[in-house]
């Protein structure tokens, strides 16, 4: 490969035990694809890592994930990232560019509980900790008698506050349950219908420097079709609702033989309205599909769809 003439490919990611097994498997994909070459693990602190106390919103949105990864690669530091796709902003940073997608993990959320078995049997009142606009919004429009509580950490830190008791439960995604070896720990696997993913969830990108083709052909046996279709059509329908951590959005798309289904959501975050519209077409039009999606939930939203919560 054109990076031959390096010492080693270099590789940024985060520093969460979550980050590094996916850059594990793209550093396990990559030896395949091309024998005997050599990498170098950079980690790099996010913001996004640093501050745990306040929610994305209030801080500067999910961007606080991908900023200094971005800056590393286009200073040359390093020659790709690894990011969990969910967390990659709507509209990357000029010369930032997406290079591949792996093979997608299962996308949907679950609900890790101290007592009762689904959302509806947890007790009147419980205490639900999540930092996420989306799983709030979602969870209120099941159970409106929930009190939702801001809650950030990484996986194994939201787990342990659930089993010590600082909430009664929560709720993540099982594709980051599974890759850490912790898929028992789902006490429910919810339904898409009742909990829509985040844009992009269980997707694993990696980011190359805009224009660099070596690079660029180097990811290009690692990339998975199916799994880039299916994320092209959220991101495009999210792109059209402009969203950002600030608004309740869900998106999923899916693909059989040659047709993708994309469901897709806007919520007010107390959960007293959700919108939702459903569309299908060819995957290969899959980001017209997103936006024709975005679209039309644009269009039925009321204003208040788009003004950030109190305290966001």
């Amino acid at each position: 490969m054109a990076a031959a003439a390096r010492e080693a490919l270099r590789i940024g990611t985060r520093g969460s035990r979550l980050a590094l097994v996916q850059t594990a498997e793209v550093e396990r994909r990559l030896r395949i694809v091309h024998a005997g070459i050599e990498i170098d693990r950079h980690v790099i602190k996010t913001t996004g890592d640093t501050v745990q106390d306040r929610t994305l919103a209030t801080i500067g949105g999910k961007g606080l994930f991908t900023k200094e990864l971005d800056e590393a690669l286009i200073a040359g530091r390093i020659d790709m990232a690894v990011h969990s796709m969910k967390d990659m902003e709507t509209w990357l940073r000029e010369g930032i560019a997406i290079a591949c997608v792996l093979p997608r993990e299962d996308p949907r959320d679950v609900l890790i509980a101290r007592e009762g078995t689904s959302l509806a049997t947890l007790r009147a009142g419980a205490v639900l900790g999540t930092a996420s606009l989306r799983r709030q919004a979602l969870a209120l429009a099941r159970r409106p008698d929930l009190k939702i509580v801001p809650l950030r950490g990484n996986v194994e830190t939201r787990l342990r506050k659930v089993a010590e008791g600082e909430v009664d439960a929560t709720l993540l995604a099982l594709a980051g349950l599974r890759r850490l070896g912790l898929g028992h720990r789902a006490t429910a696997i919810l339904d898409p219908e009742d909990m829509l993913p985040a844009a992009g969830q269980g997707a694993i990108a990696v980011t190359i420097r805009a224009g660099d083709e070596a690079m660029r052909a180097a990811l290009a046996p690692m990339n998975d079709e199916p799994s880039a279709l299916r994320v092209r059509a959220e991101r495009a329908c999210l792109a059209e609702l402009d969203g950002s951590c600030r608004t309740p959005i869900g998106a999923l798309a899916e693909i059989d033989g040659d047709v993708l289904r994309l469901r897709a959501l806007i919520a007010l975050p107390d959960g007293s309205a959700v919108l939702r519209e459903e569309r299908r077409g060819k995957a290969a039009d899959a980001a017209a599909i997103g936006r024709d999606a975005g679209a039309a939930l644009k269009r039925r939203a009321p204003p208040a769809f788009f003004v950030p919560a109190a305290g966001a």
